[in-house]
């Protein structure tokens, strides 16, 4: 739940009168503090560290993780995923014993890592005894907690605004000034406490004062401001370092005051005594606008002082990098020791998982840096850092200072590198196009394996826009012109195998690719990031040429590194390359979890065009009409994919499979020949070109698919696999009569059996069926038939299984429908937590896979039991083949 509402609308408040009425329950709190935003995790810490000693309990990856963004141990960058993984278990084990209820106020200043966590446990609570509650100001700059129950929160109608007032300063106001204090609050309750304290008499008796038009929030930190100016200097100065201390620990503070001549004991009393500040353990302040207030009060140099105080005050060994964040701010001018310090608290920060941290390290390092060539350097690690937090504008402003000094070429190079990478992923990837490109070229000679690297990011992001057809030949030429290993890294050879695609021909590209891909299959790569880089494009590239086993085991490799490294950057890719994959092979229930998978990441991400791409590769296959259809209309009208021409060939792709799967032939050939239109896109529009030829055999036009069948067989014969001669021996066996039909057709389907494309091995047994059928041969018929049915119906190609049946019945054979008990029917959730426990995955592991605790699959667990009549786990293999058959 997210209340919202403006500052001082009364958010706190209920958070207060909640905790304060949860008999039974345990409270736990967190405050976003401004100052705080660019330190990674440091809300989360806030909130959960009382419920640090679960740790032990969570799976190993959670718990490394979380230790590592506490900085609790030392370990590489952890995963955001396994963060926000490690913070849901500690919730749910902690509420197991007793309920708990999460309060987080002003969400808005929380840390970037933090608020993503939070939002991410939120969208995942749901059998939990956990109530997590948010406050926000609003309005805020950005979406934050979208798709979350909100309450917001009103203001006040006038009469009790009245109401409120008079119980403050009964009796004491001209009834004038009354009502212009209630207009100008307008319901906002704690103006209508504080905006009165700022009058004087005079101006409480008779309204003498001018109006104020600055909007309300700056009104009320405005009489913050002058409560503050009204204390003694000692306790103005101890609000200020307080203000400038973001945890209020007392220690700490007690150290400074000391530094500054501040008597704490006596100064602190009146501080708490104005009403402003809470102390017990650490100072808290009454309202965020208070902390504000408090140290935009504060005079430049006054602030300098404070803020070395504070550096003074901290120990060097323990919190190093909030003392060299205070030594920073207390920074007159460029100073070396200081930005040496800030980039060694930034690798810190970067180790834990703290991107943005790192950048606003590494900015303040540049900042301070006094030489003009390392000042540079470090802007453009700023700059990256920037990048890799999202910031897209800020990097560019950053890399514009890098670029005002001389760089070396690699410095200079990897600047252009860098605006090319956010320009593909702000603006479009032929945008950043041409600056990865110059980029690759210039780094050819000073860093040959970050060249490669660079040249592979261009052409993949060039095939995935558009196929090979947005592969520009500049790009390709480039990276044949480049020297590099290409006989002997895999990597290499693919994409001089692309590049020669490209530039020379399926026939002189193809079987370079097909021996990369041999390479990548059995001799692998040496560590999970290049399994990250180089597994995408190499599995797009075994669909291209045709090797189905490459595509299959680099698949499954690229997701399981996906998974484990928890790279969800690339895992929706991931789970996206393996499920067309596996739709191919019929196993449309696997696909399902894949696609259940894929779409709680962009649940989890924000990258809600997944779940459209999930049903355009599964839905067509079942004769789902209406699902194709809304996957179609979401991808054509997204704002980003809108008409780019590989977007309109996998629509239309979808369409013609949908449509020769109901029967429907001459939509299947309309939609089957405009997707095919861009044949060196290669991937779906040429199998689009298999659907074309099944249409117009239907529609009696073999004619019209020639062109179709002359280019299938071209690319069997460069390609040489059992699925491409499988495909093409089909097509042409579509388009044959007489006796050569039936060798076509037993090659087909030889070759596609051997190939393990079970889909197709089926559409080729219902195509042999019903040509054996026309020819009289009814016996022969039936039995292709009859193996396409059952193959079909055991994968879900609901519609194709009709198509089977329907045929097969027409030879006068009867079809026996499978009788089931009547069970109530499974939600999709509880269909994909049945599936992944049925393939053996423990409770944590689901829980792991699908981005819920482990307590929420035992819960849809119990449910699913409770559905198809079963006791255990032990009983879902054998019953959920039954209720798929």
């Amino acid at each position: 739940m997210a209340l919202r509402g403006e500052a001082g609308i009364g958010k706190t408040e209920l958070l207060k009168y909640l905790a304060g009425r949860s008999p039974g329950c345990r409270v736990v709190r967190a405050t976003g503090i401004e100052s705080e935003m660019e330190l990674s995790y440091a809300g989360l810490h806030q909130l959960i560290a009382p419920l640090l000693g679960g740790i032990g309990r969570l799976p190993e990856p959670q718990r490394n993780a979380l230790s590592a963004a506490f900085g609790l141990s030392d370990g590489e960058m952890p995963s955001r995923f396994h963060v926000g993984l490690a913070t849901l278990g500690l919730l749910a084990d902690a509420a197991a014993s007793q309920p708990l209820i999460c309060l987080v106020d002003d969400v808005q200043w929380l840390d970037r890592a933090s608020a993503q966590t939070l939002e991410f446990v939120a969208r995942r609570l749901l059998a939990e005894s956990v109530l997590l509650v948010f406050a926000v100001r609003e309005p805020t700059p950005g979406p934050l907690l979208t798709g979350i129950a909100e309450l917001h929160v009103g203001a006040l109608a006038d009469a009790d605004s009245r109401t409120l007032l008079d119980s403050i300063m009964p009796g004491r106001l001209d009834r004038s000034i009354r009502d212009r204090v209630i207009a100008e609050a307008r319901g906002n309750p704690l103006a209508l406490l504080e905006l009165p304290r700022g009058l004087t008499p005079a101006e409480l008796a008779g309204g003498f004062v001018t109006p104020d038009a600055n909007p309300l929030p700056s009104q009320i930190e405005e009489g913050f401001r002058r409560r503050i100016h009204a204390l003694p200097a000692d306790a103005q100065r101890f609000l200020f370092t307080a203000a400038a201390e973001a945890v209020g620990d007392l220690s700490v503070l007690r150290r400074a005051a000391e530094r500054l001549g501040i008597a704490m004991d006596p100064t602190a009393s009146i501080a708490e005594s104005s009403g402003l500040i809470g102390i017990d353990t650490h100072v808290r302040f009454r309202h965020p606008l208070v902390r504000s207030a408090a140290y935009r009060a504060t005079e430049l140099h006054e602030r300098r002082l404070i803020h070395q105080a504070l550096a003074d005050a901290t120990d060097a060994r323990l919190n190093p990098d909030s003392r060299a964040w205070h030594l920073a701010h207390a920074s007159t001018g460029p100073d070396e020791s200081v930005a040496a310090e800030l980039v060694v608290s930034a690798g810190r920060a970067q180790a834990r998982g703290g991107v943005a941290a790192a950048a606003a390290f590494l900015t303040r390092a540049a900042e301070l840096t006094p030489d003009p060539a390392q000042r540079a350097v470090r802007a453009l690690a700023a700059a990256e850092a920037k990048f890799q937090a999202g910031a897209f504008d800020e990097a560019l402003e950053l890399a514009g200072a890098a670029e005002l000094v001389a760089l070396d070429d690699l410095d200079s190079a990897r600047l252009t590198l860098l605006r090319g990478r956010i320009m593909s992923v702000a603006r479009s990837s032929s945008a950043g196009l041409p600056f990865l490109l110059d980029a690759a070229r210039r780094l050819q000679p000073l860093d040959p394996g970050l060249a490669r690297d660079t040249f592979r990011d261009a052409i993949h992001a060039a095939v995935t826009a558009g196929g090979l057809t947005a592969v520009e030949p500049e790009l390709a030429e480039a990276v044949l012109a480049a020297p590099g290993p290409a006989g002997t890294v895999p990597g290499a050879r693919l994409l001089d195998g692309v590049a020669r695609t490209v530039a020379e021909g399926y026939d002189a590209g193809a079987p370079i690719v097909l021996a990369a891909l041999a390479d990548f299959r059995t001799d692998g790569v040496r560590s999970t990031d290049e399994e990250l880089g180089w597994l995408p494009i190499a599995c797009r590239a075994a669909h291209e040429t045709w090797d189905f086993e490459s595509w299959s085991v680099l698949s499954a490799r690229l997701v399981d590194a996906a998974r484990e490294s928890g790279a969800l950057s690339v895992l929706p890719l991931a789970l996206l390359l393996r499920l067309s994959n596996r739709s191919f092979t019929g196993d449309l229930p696997d696909a399902d979890s894949l696609g259940a998978e894929a779409v709680a990441v962009g649940e989890a991400t924000g990258a809600g065009i997944l779940s459209p791409y999930v049903e355009l590769f599964l839905e067509p296959w079942r004769g789902n009409e209406a699902a194709t259809r809304r996957a179609i209309d979401a991808l054509r009208n997204d704002l980003f994919l809108r008409g780019q021409p590989k977007v309109l060939t996998d629509t239309y792709w979808a369409a013609a499979v949908l449509y020769n799967g109901l029967g429907r032939y001459r939509e299947a050939y309309e939609a089957a020949r405009r997707g095919s239109e861009h044949p060196d896109e290669l991937g779906l529009s040429t199998q689009a070109m298999v659907e074309l030829v099944e249409a117009s055999a239907h529609l009696g036009r073999s004619a019209d698919a020639a062109g179709a069948v002359r280019s299938i067989s071209d690319m069997a014969r460069t390609a040489g696999t059992d699925w491409a001669i499988g495909t093409a021996a089909r097509v042409r066996a579509l388009v044959t009569g007489g006796s050569a039909a039936d060798d076509f057709y037993r090659e087909a389907i030889d070759r596609l059996d051997r190939a393990g494309v079970r889909m197709e091995l089926a559409r080729v047994q219902l195509n042999y069926g019903e040509w054996l059928h026309r020819q009289g041969r009814r016996m022969d018929a039936r039995a292709q038939l009859g193996r396409a049915h059952e193959l079909f119906s055991r994968t879900g190609a609901a519609a194709f299984a009709e198509r089977a049946r329907v045929e097969l019945e027409a030879t006068g054979f009867t079809v026996h429908r499978r009788s089931t008990a009547m069970r109530e029917p499974l939600t999709t959730q509880e269909a994909h937590v049945a599936r992944l426990a049925a393939d053996g995955l423990t409770n944590p592991q689901i829980g792991a896979r699908l981005f819920i605790s482990p307590h929420t699959v035992d819960w849809h667990l119990r449910k699913v039991y409770s559905k198809l009549g079963i006791k255990s786990r032990r009983e879902l293999p054998t019953t959920l083949a039954d209720v798929s058959a």
